[in-house]
């Protein structure tokens, strides 16, 4: 299996799918960069007492945040996140966040905005203060959700995405990829990573490739991409060793 996603996390990916019997290795196809201006990150830190919700996009995001956060700055105790996943979830708890104070999809739900408005519409959101942490771009739905509501929300780029710089070996990786797509499984956890692989092999065919897709829009656009075997999976590493093991069934 390829694990696409950015570095660090595609390490930790590959570690735990191993760890299940999978054959895994790294192929990131996303780089996370730093805050184009830190200090915006910086002053966020500063005005949290004055918010009601913050909505952090990925574990990304929450790893980013918390990396500028000042010295001797706490989260307040009070301050409820948002969290769109099990990953994001996971990312806040190890930065100290309590897990009563993350509201997240519920049990067997998508990781997805949608999901967590489904938990969340119901509270009091007029005159509320929202800050939404994610890249320097993404998906406006929640925040028109929230908008919608009578919040006041406002947008904080924590980190930048941006194509990957691979090494000689992870290069050979795709050509092998290319050249033997039976023996290789390709896991997809953003779209933007089905678009940087488009683009860093113009003119490759895939209509031999299989893929695991962590979202249904993700497995569209590995499907656009001319992906002809292509399913969906939680993004948990057992749903996912099962997918993989659902593709190898079905290889021919």
């Amino acid at each position: 299996m390829i694990v696409t996603r950015p570095r660090a996390q595609a390490d930790d990916w590959v570690r735990a799918l191993t760890g299940l019997g999978v054959d895994a290795r790294a192929l990131p196809l996303i780089d996370i960069g730093p805050a184009s201006e830190p200090e915006a990150v910086r002053q966020a830190w500063q005005e949290l007492p004055a918010l009601h919700f913050v909505m952090f996009v990925s574990a990304n995001a929450v790893e980013q945040f918390f990396a500028l956060r000042p010295q001797g700055t706490d989260w307040p105790p009070e301050l409820a996140a948002g969290s769109t996943g099990q990953g994001t979830s996971a990312a806040l708890r190890g930065c100290g966040v309590s897990q009563a104070l993350i509201a997240q999809p519920a049990p067997g739900e998508p990781s997805e905005s949608e999901a967590l408005w489904r938990q969340i519409a119901h509270r009091p959101w007029a005159g509320r203060r929202v800050l939404v942490v994610r890249g320097e771009d993404g998906r406006d739905w929640l925040a028109q959700r929230f908008q919608a509501a009578g919040a006041a929300v406002m947008f904080l780029a924590a980190y930048r995405r941006r194509p990957p710089e691979w090494t000689p070996e992870q290069a050979r990786l795709l050509d092998q990829a290319l050249a033997a797509p039976q023996d290789h499984v390709w896991l997809f956890s953003s779209s933007e990573a089905v678009g940087h692989l488009r683009a860093m092999a113009p003119g490759a065919d895939w209509s031999g490739s299989r893929a695991v897709a962590t979202h249904p829009r993700i497995a569209q656009s590995a499907r656009e991409a001319g992906f002809a075997q292509v399913v969906v999976s939680e993004p948990a590493v057992e749903a996912i060793q099962a997918c993989c093991a659902h593709l190898e069934l079905r290889a021919p």
